[in-house]
């Protein structure tokens, strides 16, 4: 009787957490972002333009929101439909409760987990759809609006907490798309959306999902992990690594994920996954390869501003889980010195994937944010995609010229190595290492540079 009465406490303890976050969550809400019309933007290796109709009278800037007025012109609204294409995962309360634990939201603490799923994600749409797929709706969402959220999360605080007191599951309504119009040209297109509700689905928020954060947390545990802990970007690589490997959906057994070693890819590493299982053909498989990395000390080194620029220049790089000390964000590209992110705190109702024409506006935002690039966290993890060993050969000798150290840093973001990390007596305890200014959080005197997130 004590115990479930605990339970009960613990339930009410959880939705109440929930409607909390889910309020301080919407009113952080920003809507407007200010783009310069005379520098481009690059959002993962693409590059645009923005320029005024009146030459003689430019105006300096314009918001995310004006991309769609008259006097903007160039590559604006192909701008837009990129950014908007992108797969955003963001909080989300009232999903099944997550494995040991009576949590039902990852709102205040899972930031990494989403972060490190949009680029995830990312790698997946250019695995299955390539870099030019664009959502054929990715026009029609609105921006979003800090009064329409703010209000709805009121809402939805009052209805939550009614519901707590009842023991009742709040319902949310949610609109089904139309289904795709038939036609000789509609049908690669409806392939292509079938393939994206799909890779949405398998980032669902529930415990079948193949790379949800029920499956994420799951493995989490095995590394000391539980619900409602803080994850490290370079925790996130490895739990992202598993999650692939482990997971049985045919499409996702053509890609494999590397992680890093101490800075170091080790190319005879990254073609053996190429490789996949013993007797496979050589380039059987697409790899992600993710570096953990540290950019600085204990804030981020001015110096290597040039070199994320790079990175974020390159079609194969898939961006950058990283963020500002106790926030993850998901960097895509920058313009001037400003990073372009897509962020994950915001708290949405849960979305049943399991079925077949589940709402998609909610996975996807159309409303960029920009960051100074010298509040970035110097902690954070580098994605690209390599698409056999070819590709790989060619991303080794590009990144290999553009990591050459500048005359003011002594070391750079990370190296190439020939052979196998087993070769430099690397093969045992990487697991427990992870990275070595990763430490138990619990513990007393972590610092900011452990990059700490909620």
């Amino acid at each position: 009787m004590e115990t479930k009465e605990t339970d009960e406490v613990e339930k009410l303890k959880s939705k109440l957490m929930s409607a909390w976050h889910n309020v301080k969550y919407s009113w952080v809400l920003k809507s407007k972002t200010a783009f310069s019309r005379n520098s481009p933007v690059f959002l993962l290796g693409k590059c645009y333009h923005f320029t005024a109709v009146d030459d003689e009278s430019p105006t300096e800037s314009c918001t995310a929101e004006a991309l769609d007025d008259d006097v903007v012109t160039g590559n604006a609204d192909g701008f837009r439909k990129d950014f908007t294409s992108r797969v955003w995962l963001t909080y989300r309360e009232e999903f099944p409760t997550l494995p040991g634990s009576t949590i039902t939201s990852d709102c205040g603490w899972g930031c990494t987990l989403r972060a490190g799923q949009m680029i995830l994600a990312q790698a997946l749409l250019l695995h299955i759809l390539g870099r030019d797929w664009t959502w054929s709706e990715a026009m029609t969402l609105e921006p979003l609006d800090t009064e329409t959220w703010t209000s709805s999360a009121a809402r939805r605080l009052v209805a939550t907490l009614e519901a707590s007191i009842q023991g009742e599951r709040v319902q949310v309504t949610q609109q089904p798309l139309c289904a795709a119009q038939g036609g000789a040209k509609e049908a690669d297109s409806y392939l292509q959306e079938a393939y994206h509700r799909t890779i949405v689905s398998w980032f669902g928020d529930g415990p079948s999902a193949l790379l949800g954060i029920h499956r994420l947390v799951q493995l989490g545990m095995t590394s000391g992990k539980r619900a409602g802990d803080w994850y490290g970007p370079a925790v996130m690589a490895h739990i992202l690594r598993k999650a692939v490997d482990e997971a049985v959906d045919a499409m996702l057994k053509g890609i494999s994920v590397y992680v890093a070693q101490d800075c170091t890819v080790y190319s005879a590493d990254v073609i053996d996954s190429h490789s996949g299982q013993t007797g496979t053909a050589p380039d059987s498989r697409a790899v992600i390869i993710l570096i953990p990395v540290r950019l600085g000390g204990e804030k981020i080194n001015p110096e290597y501003l040039s070199f994320v620029k790079s990175i974020l220049s390159l079609e194969y790089c898939i961006g950058i889980i990283g963020g500002k000390p106790k926030q993850a964000y998901y960097f895509v590209g920058f313009q001037d010195d400003s990073l372009i992110y897509m962020d994950p705190h915001y708290c949405q109702s849960f979305v049943d994937v399991s079925t077949s024409d589940f709402p998609l506006q909610s996975f996807h935002c159309p409303s960029p944010k920009k960051m100074p690039f010298s509040k970035m966290d110097p902690s954070c993890t580098i994605g690209f995609y390599s698409k056999n060993v070819e590709h790989y050969e060619r991303i080794s000798t590009e990144l290999s010229k553009i990591l050459q150290p500048s005359s003011k840093e002594k070391y750079p973001a990370f190296t190439f190595m020939k052979g196998h990390g087993k070769d430099y007596e690397l093969s045992t305890g990487i697991e427990k290492r992870e990275w070595p200014f990763i430490r138990d959080t619990r513990k007393a005197g972590t610092t900011l540079g452990d990059f700490v997130l909620l």
